[in-house]
């Protein structure tokens, strides 16, 4: 006799709701998509879009250059062509791409091309990267849209998109973690450490300046 048939028939037809609610769960998760963008120190762009309704998932890394699987050092340092990036995973259904495409450019300086506030160099440049002509043609409307909104010129490129390497686990979920770092402040959190970090090197002061009340997240 099947384990099953001594069920009673109200919990074995809830056991098999259950599967399906799971299995359909599965299936929801396998339909996000992915936007990948640079806004300089990879931290506070996870940090900031972690905040947004129908995003799955933040995760830091590497990408636009030619070194295969570099290190933080090696981007810091220059020469690999590649930026501070991160991958957006979201559900289309809750927000689109149109949607964090604005958010992105009004969470950044994208009149500097030489890095963002107190970071400089190569590595934190900005940037929207895409995989086919409709992603650019989406990324370059948001782009003017915003220019359009701020009244400056954005110098923020489109590009193609290249392989995307992930950075190591150390930098994920930095802004979150619990876990401790040697800093000029002795052992903090990460968080912490993170949290002194963004306000020094200035990035809410100089988004809240460009984009007043547009800055979506910063207060004040």
């Amino acid at each position: 006799m099947s384990r099953f048939s001594s069920l009673k028939p109200a919990l074995l037809a809830a056991l098999i709701a259950l599967g399906l609610i799971v299995h359909s769960g599965k299936a929801r998760a396998a339909e996000t998509e992915v936007l990948t963008v640079a806004g300089g120190c990879f931290w506070c762009v996870e940090a900031d879009f972690e905040k947004v309704r129908g995003v799955a998932e933040v995760v830091s890394g590497y990408t636009g250059g030619n070194v295969e699987n570099p290190s933080y050092k090696q981007v810091t340092r220059g020469g690999t062509g590649h930026y501070e990036a991160v991958q957006i995973r979201y559900d289309p259904d809750q927000v689109s791409r149109a949607q964090l495409l604005g958010l992105f450019f009004r969470s950044i300086d994208p009149t500097d091309a030489g890095g963002q506030f107190c970071d400089r160099g190569n590595s934190y440049r900005t940037a929207v990267f895409v995989e086919n002509a409709q992603a650019r043609a989406e990324a370059s409307r948001a782009k003017a849209e915003a220019q359009a909104a701020l009244g400056q010129e954005i110098v923020t490129p489109v590009l193609d998109a290249k392989p995307f390497y992930l950075a190591e686990d150390f930098h994920q979920n930095y802004y979150k973690s619990s876990k401790s770092t040697l800093t000029r402040f002795g052992y903090i959190s990460r968080a912490d450490a993170y949290k002194r970090y963004r306000e020094a090197c200035g990035r809410d002061d100089r988004v809240r300046a460009l984009w007043g009340e547009d800055a979506p997240f910063v207060g004040g």
